[in-house]
């Protein structure tokens, strides 16, 4: 139920019980001004909900770096390790590049696009 809703209902039962009309005016103020409070101190624990969930945490915040180092890893497999490994005749397995690239362009397009938001001050 909304505690607005029930302001007027209240103010009008003190014209019944109370005589005093400033004490009567004092109490009505005090019923109208209750909600209100209420109202805010609703917002203010949700705005401290909202600054909590927007902090993130590791796991939220990592998974992009964490899938950029598995690419540069798979690179590195393939253009630096195994063609040194296999100066020495030793045979390194070759990661997919045909799956990673993809998704290592699609990752740097999207920071692309973040930083020039950023520098034309439409981001956060």
């Amino acid at each position: 139920m909304n505690l607005i809703s029930l302001i007027n209902p209240v103010a009008n039962l003190l014209d019944k019980f109370i005589e005093d009309k400033d004490q009567k005016n004092a109490l009505a103020h005090e019923i109208a001004t209750m909600a209100q409070k209420h109202v805010q101190e609703n917002a203010l624990a949700q705005i401290e909900v909202n600054k909590q969930e927007a902090r993130g945490n590791w796991f939220q915040s990592s998974w992009r770096p964490a899938c950029a180092w598995v690419c540069v890893l798979g690179f590195a497999v393939n253009f630096l390790i195994s063609p040194i490994a296999s100066a020495f005749g030793i045979v390194v397995p070759q990661a997919d590049t045909g799956t990673m690239l993809p998704v290592l362009m699609g990752m740097l397009g999207l920071a692309g696009v973040r930083t020039a938001e950023r520098i034309k001050g439409v981001g956060k």
